[in-house]
């Protein structure tokens, strides 16, 4: 039997021990999915509080309960760990970890560089590799297999190497890592076959693609699509606001197309850990072909523009009050970058409290799953939602919506609201 075969025919009998490196956003919902598919799960962390954490049963990520790990771990499916030297424990090890940008908007892989490094170190016959980090097209074999390959090993006959793009959506309650379609591409074709069988118990349905490079760009393209499409119905809000059009009403009149049309929303701009972030790793790695990725540009440089679109909302209607920014009171109505979650990354909130602030503004805000934040080096906490504080307040901006909020009692006791995502009712 094959080193392949003989893969494939343990991950069927659940005789697989799956390592997952990285327990955040990505690795611990894919580690508890694993888990409850039968598979032993051995997690790797660099946080040691992290893992200790874990290993007492405390979830750290929104998306999975303490119950559901709880029981992973009470059938001995699941621990974590510091300890990279166990690396050549599993016979498959998925990476989840962080693909941010650099200052200057390039792809940073450091985090990509230093897993491979370690699963390096510990490769040994009979194990499967997945990349499951966003990154740009050729990643998986330009940076990981020339590494892995060092040891001696031969992928595709002594190892396997495969792309699976995360396509997590934190808070979502309809979709989760089991029942969102899962695409996978490999470096060979054993190396596809492998990872498939691998994700198989756990994922509903499995997408294989030819190649690593397609699975890349899948995650890419998807992402772009949404930034691009957005970055549209901004630049329609804008166009509206000069217009004195209500965008809201025009978009939800197009939205009755049964065909050809699809709805987007406005808001204050791109936020999480993926559509403001992927198709610039798309266009760093176009310019390196000597393509500009149009585009792509222009949707990032409109929805970038949108913090401060919102902000000069707020100054214009202060100034219609008789009110200057400088010296008044806002309170900014959510910091997280979507609805219902604690996850601040690339919020555009945080780009409008320190447009702002630079403008003399005293900021206060309210999100009740985000009670504390640090910027910048100053301290952020959230303050009550009552009707006092709503109506001592100069202007109420609402950046992120949330399902908890009464937008009503909002609408009745503020002197004035700048709403980005439409969440004030029109009749109280």
């Amino acid at each position: 039997m094959s080193i392949a075969q003989d893969l494939i025919s343990k991950a069927e009998r659940r005789q697989i021990l799956f390592g997952i490196v990285g327990l955040g956003y990505v690795g611990l919902p894919l580690a508890v999915e694993l888990a409850r598919a039968g598979y032993r799960v051995l997690g790797f962390d660099v946080n040691p509080d992290v893992v200790e954490g874990l290993n007492e049963g405390r979830s750290h990520v929104k998306d999975v309960t303490e119950a559901q790990l709880q029981k992973a771990m009470e059938c001995g499916r699941f621990t974590a760990t510091t300890d990279m030297s166990r690396l050549s424990e599993p016979d498959a090890i998925s990476i989840c970890v962080p693909t941010p940008l650099s200052k200057f908007k390039d792809p940073d892989v450091s985090f990509i560089v230093a897993a491979t490094e370690a699963v390096k170190k510990r490769l040994r016959r009979g194990q499967a590799i997945v990349l499951e980090s966003t990154t740009y097209p050729g990643t998986t074999r330009e940076i990981m297999l020339p590494a892995l390959e060092s040891t001696g090993l031969t992928v595709g006959q002594d190892f396997f190497l495969a792309f699976s793009p995360e396509r997590v959506d934190p808070g979502n309650p309809s979709y989760g890592t089991r029942n969102t379609p899962k695409v996978v591409g490999g470096i060979t074709r054993d190396c596809q076959k492998v990872a498939v069988a691998l994700y198989q118990p756990a994922i509903d349905t499995l997408v294989p693609v030819s190649t690593t490079e397609a699975a890349e760009l899948v995650k890419l393209l998807e992402n772009t699509f949404r930034s691009v499409n957005i970055g549209l119905v901004n630049e329609m809000a804008i166009v509206c606001d000069k217009l004195g059009v209500n965008v809201w009403e025009v978009i939800e009149a197009a939205a009755t197309k049964p065909f050809g049309f699809m709805k987007f929303l406005p808001g204050p701009g791109l936020g999480g850990h993926c559509i403001p972030i992927d198709p610039h790793y798309l266009a760093w790695k176009m310019r390196g072909l000597n393509y500009k990725t149009r585009f792509i540009d222009l949707a990032g440089e409109l929805n970038t523009e949108m913090p401060l679109f919102w902000v000069r909302k707020v100054s214009e209607a202060l100034n219609s009050q008789g009110k200057a920014v400088q010296g008044a009171s806002v309170l900014v109505l959510g910091v997280a970058y979507k609805r219902d979650i604690e996850d601040i990354r690339e919020s555009p909130a945080l780009d409008i409290i320190r447009l702002l602030e630079g403008q003399g503004a005293k900021v206060s805000y309210f999100d009740p799953h985000v009670p504390r934040f640090r910027e910048d080096g100053h301290d952020f906490r959230s303050v009550d939602l009552t009707p006092d504080r709503v109506a001592a307040a100069d202007c109420v901006m609402v950046v992120t919506d949330h399902t908890s909020v009464d937008y009503r009692m909002i609408k009745r006791n503020a002197k004035l609201v700048v709403d980005t995502r439409n969440a004030i009712p029109k009749e109280v």
